[in-house]
């Protein structure tokens, strides 16, 4: 059976997908959650003109001769205006954020001023409209300024506080069942006896999933069997997952049952293979809404197959716009073999000159096995099937990895 391209794959396991329904949270649950719909603000910002700096509120036309003596009628603080006209000659002492009176049309900052008595004593020009705000410089009330689609910074969620929302329409969150597969594997925190390895792949794919905003799902470890895998996979389903992620068992060894399962358990198998390296063995399916992803047991095969298929998967199921990776130029800091028939993608090192290009390094050992290399990894090289030998100085591809 000939290998499915990357690419394919990755339109296969994004095909038909829709973002989860909408649901409605308060400001400080809605960070890095995605917005359902577009936004239009609830108020102006300002509402009125208000002062920009400590100073005083003046006409211009009572400050065109310097030095200016002016009469001071009252003071304005932030949140308590007051209601009176100036007269010519007079002046109002007014603090950051007072609302300006419209009898006036510029604030004089402090520092350009000399105070006596109930007097002030203007030395420096004012221009008209100096130092204050407009009504509505910010935004004007029916103004469209957070969009669907977008995932919520800290920013956004000042600017919608702003907007008069203590609440947001978001996408729910995907759910991501992660279930780990293989007799030798032992939590952290044991002695491994003779054969076993530590579990490693579950924690670092729900870190990366819960980093795309999924909520992450532990399944545990589950034996070599049948029953178990089959059980298991049933486990999810019930979960209410969104994906479920294995790991390990993907090949087709006589103690591998991750596929034999799904299809025990009714998982359309959409393809089983891609030409990719490190992930040949990776599969992908559907259990009614749940999406299925396959993936090898070998902890950097695992984490790069997650990487470019679960993390664009998650961001379509939360409403997302930007779905794929960002593919990147960068020079190479090392020479690269020619490649062979599967899109290769090589573990790398970044580093930043004051000018031009990224340089990416490849890892000194890209064995699907190396935890130490994967961590060290900044970056993805991406090798084309069958690319020729490419010497160290010349442009390539990358996708940045995440360094959070």
């Amino acid at each position: 059976m000939a290998l499915m391209a990357v690419a394919d794959a990755l339109a296969a396991v994004l095909d038909g997908v829709e973002p989860l329904p909408e649901q409605t949270v308060d400001l400080e649950a809605a960070h890095r959650r995605v917005l359902a719909r577009d936004l239009a603000s609830r108020r102006t910002q300002p509402p009125v003109a208000m002062s920009a700096m400590d100073g005083y509120a003046v006409r211009a036309a009572d400050i065109g001769a310097i030095p200016a003596r002016l009469h001071v009628i009252g003071e304005i603080a932030a949140g308590r205006p007051l209601e009176r006209a100036l007269q010519p000659g007079e002046a109002l002492r007014i603090f950051t954020g007072g609302v300006v009176p419209d009898s006036a049309d510029t604030v004089v900052i402090q520092e350009d001023t000399e105070r006596d008595g109930d007097h002030v004593i203007v030395k420096e020009a004012t221009a008209a409209g100096k130092n204050i705000r407009a009504a509505g410089v910010d935004f004007r009330e029916g103004d469209v300024l957070l969009l669907a689609h977008s995932r919520l910074t800290d920013r956004h969620l000042s600017l919608a506080a702003g907007m008069n929302y203590p609440d947001l329409p978001v996408h729910r969150r995907p759910k991501v069942a992660v279930l780990a597969t293989g007799d030798e594997l032992v939590l952290p925190g044991t002695t491994p006896g003779p054969g076993q390895i530590i579990l490693s792949n579950g924690y670092g794919l729900r870190a990366l999933a819960r980093s795309e905003g999924a909520e992450a799902i532990d399944l545990g470890v589950v034996a070599d069997t049948m029953e178990a895998t089959t059980a298991a996979i049933r486990r999810a389903s019930d979960s209410g997952a969104d994906i479920l992620i294995t790991t390990g068992g993907a090949s087709v060894g006589d103690h591998d049952f991750v596929k034999r399962a799904m299809e025990a358990e009714g998982v359309e198998i959409a393809f089983w293979r891609i030409a990719l390296r490190p992930g040949k063995p990776m599969m992908h399916g559907s259990l009614g809404a749940m999406r299925v992803i396959g993936l090898p047991g070998n902890p950097v095969s695992s984490y790069i197959c997650a990487f470019l298929f679960m993390v664009p998967l998650i961001r379509a199921l939360s409403g997302r716009q930007d779905v794929h990776h960002r593919v990147e130029r960068a020079i190479l800091g090392g020479d690269v073999a020619a490649n062979q028939a599967r899109q290769d993608y090589l573990r790398a090192r970044l580093a930043h000159p004051a000018d031009g290009l990224p340089i990416a390094t490849p890892v000194g050992h890209q064995d699907s096995s190396l935890l130490g290399n994967l961590a060290a990894a900044e970056a993805l090289i991406v090798r084309a099937p069958f690319a020729p030998a490419t010497p160290k100085g010349e442009p390539c591809d990358i996708i940045k990895l995440s360094l959070s």
